[in-house]
């Protein structure tokens, strides 16, 4: 399945609503651990200084900060999103980083000219658009020849007692988190709902062949409720 059933509106709105809370919300869901899957992502990566990078579905740009700083002063790093309170959230945490550019934009129809980067990454974004591999196939597009693209997103775990136990805490605690902490339960049961129909790592490797990518990388983190795909144009 390459298709989502999410539709552009939908999830627009979710995102506009859960912006100011995002960060927040975040670190109490994954206890934190999205930071460690993202600095160990990092250190996968080695990003060279003085690369042209994208994040695309960017968020709160913290990925983007990461980049920023790996790239160097002589880098440039460029964000998209296609909430306006995401990138108002985004423009704030990064008005004083010089190398940083934030754009209102499409992941399926990216305002860039074809071989443009030299890295491209997306975080926690693929599994919020309509068509994952027509996403990816615009990531592959943007991309130059030889470039680097990582994908650090939700899985689906495969040991049998933390399968359950992941479900359970996805279908039950996590909204109940979402109306405590961030007042917006039916928002969060979206993204949980978004997070069990999302491929698991094997089926988005596959994903990422058909888009045009090689030397597929795999990570699985925390028993496989996230997992990195690293691969090559």
């Amino acid at each position: 399945m390459t298709e989502n059933n999410a539709k552009k509106e939908q999830v627009h709105t979710v995102f506009q609503n859960i912006s100011n809370k995002y960060d927040r919300l975040n670190n109490i869901i994954s206890f934190e651990q999205h930071v460690l899957w993202r600095k160990h992502t990092m250190k996968e990566m080695a990003v060279t200084k003085g690369a042209k990078a994208l994040d695309v579905c960017y968020g709160t740009a913290d990925w983007t900060i990461a980049l920023s700083k790996a790239v160097g002063t002589t880098g440039e790093v460029y964000g998209v999103d296609f909430s306006e309170n995401m990138l108002a959230v985004g423009e704030e945490k990064t008005k004083d980083i010089d190398n940083i550019t934030l754009i209102h934009g499409d992941a399926m129809d990216l305002p860039f000219d074809t071989n443009s980067f030299d890295y491209v990454t997306i975080g926690f974004g693929l599994r919020n658009v309509p068509d994952y591999l027509a996403t990816l196939k615009e990531l592959n597009r943007v991309l130059k020849p030889g470039g680097m693209v990582v994908c650090l997103e939700t899985s689906q775990p495969t040991l049998p007692v933390f399968k359950q136990f992941y479900k359970m805490y996805f279908k039950f605690v996590m909204p109940i988190f979402g109306k405590i902490f961030a007042k917006s339960k039916d928002e969060y049961e979206w993204l949980q709902q978004s997070t069990f129909n999302f491929p698991d790592k094997e089926k988005l490797r596959r994903l990422f062949n058909q888009a045009g990518f090689s030397n597929m990388k795999v990570r699985s983190y925390t028993g496989g409720v996230a997992a990195m795909h690293l691969g090559y144009k």
